[in-house]
């Protein structure tokens, strides 16, 4: 038995998440979690990075030092929680936060920070960080990968099963009754609401989908954003917040509209795009993951509109829903310390098996 942590810096950009895993035989027992938010000054640093701006260089210099340092609190912090010793960790799997997903062109690139040598050096334990890279260059999307953890929670099932992840963006796994997985970017998750109700309300996300009840879908807007290419696209495919942000939403808002309205054609644009995601491969149940599953709202539309498949929590699968992504970079570290090949062929688009995340020795 090996003890891992994982430490997830999503597409929302409200946290972190650890979470500290036991694995046995490829059994994932999750041990220990814990949560901290970003210090204000620092979301806003990473929310500016997201997006193009001036001095771009210097202000990732910055905010990778202090990431790092907020990316080894954490990592601390479940270990004690835990009840264990540093010497008790066999590695921890870091994400970084990702402030540039281009992995569409010419010349695809991604690029995620929380400088993983200082969390080693703060730590005294070796840290595997920088998954997406190798992924992509294999031929890779570079995303989604926790598709690849699914797998293995979602392995000893003998029908076709799903599950989704609603983070800032949204991503969908699917393992059919034959083993073979699917996995993608089915586009936003929370991260247009959310940006949304903080332009309007001052508030970081729409607790349980509150004020988006109070509003009407505007059926043309909602068609409208609908239309947009990513959507028609075959996987695989990955996509951030760089693409569906409020410079992609505001030039296509009508002249009039509450600001409410906006907010529940948006949760409908979410509820809408996974469900058509999911209900292609005709899976018997979907297990939801990630802030989304707390939002009631958003849970009956997947629910409405996937009449016919079971809509649960990712607690059938024994994880919570808070704490699937950072147990995935958890397990995705055991696997490069093992040095075991992950196969995301057919998630990403990559070749084949690769050893992904680099090792940052203690």
């Amino acid at each position: 038995m090996q003890r891992y942590v994982g430490l997830m810096s999503g597409t929302s950009i409200d946290g972190i998440d650890a979470a500290l895993i036991e694995i046995d035989d490829q059994t994932v027992r999750l041990v220990a979690t814990h949560s901290s938010t970003y210090p204000a000054s620092l979301q806003q640093q990473l929310r500016d990075l997201a997006l193009p701006g001036d001095n771009e260089i210097d202000r990732m210099g910055v905010a990778d030092h202090a990431l790092a340092d907020v990316l080894a609190d954490a990592a601390l912090a479940v270990i004690a929680e835990a009840g264990c010793q540093i010497g008790d960790i066999a590695a921890i799997g870091s994400h970084g936060q990702t402030i540039r997903h281009r992995p569409d062109g010419a010349t695809p690139f991604t690029l995620q920070i929380g400088d993983p040598h200082r969390i080693a050096e703060r730590t005294g334990c070796p840290v595997v960080a920088d998954f997406r890279r190798r992924d992509m260059a294999a031929g890779g999307q570079g995303a989604p990968l926790a598709p690849l953890f699914h797998r293995a929670l979602l392995a000893p099932v003998d029908r076709c099963s799903a599950v989704v992840n609603i983070g800032g963006i949204a991503n969908v796994t699917v393992l059919d009754a034959g083993g073979r997985i699917t996995g993608f970017d089915t586009g936003p998750g929370n991260t247009l609401m959310d940006a949304w109700i903080r332009k309007h309300r001052g508030l970081d996300y729409d607790e349980d989908g509150a004020w988006a009840r109070t509003g009407q879908i505007d059926h043309p807007l909602l068609a409208c954003l609908q239309g947009d290419p990513y959507f028609y696209r075959p996987p695989p495919k990955s996509t951030g917040p760089e693409y569906f942000n409020l410079s992609w939403l505001e030039p296509q808002l009508p002249t009039v509209a509450s600001a409410e309205d906006i907010q529940r054609t948006l949760l409908e644009l979410t509820a809408s795009t996974v469900a058509e995601s999911v209900a292609q491969y005709r899976p018997q149940r979907l297990a939801v993951c990630g802030g989304g599953a707390h939002n009631g709202l958003l849970m009956q539309r997947l629910s409405d509109r996937l009449d016919t498949i079971e809509v649960v929590s990712s607690e059938v699968l024994g994880l919570h829903p808070d704490w699937v992504e950072a147990s995935a970079f958890a397990w995705l570290a055991s696997q490069a310390i093992s040095g075991t090949p992950v196969d995301a062929a057919t998630v990403t688009g990559a070749e084949g098996p690769r050893i992904l995340g680099v090792i940052y020795p203690p």
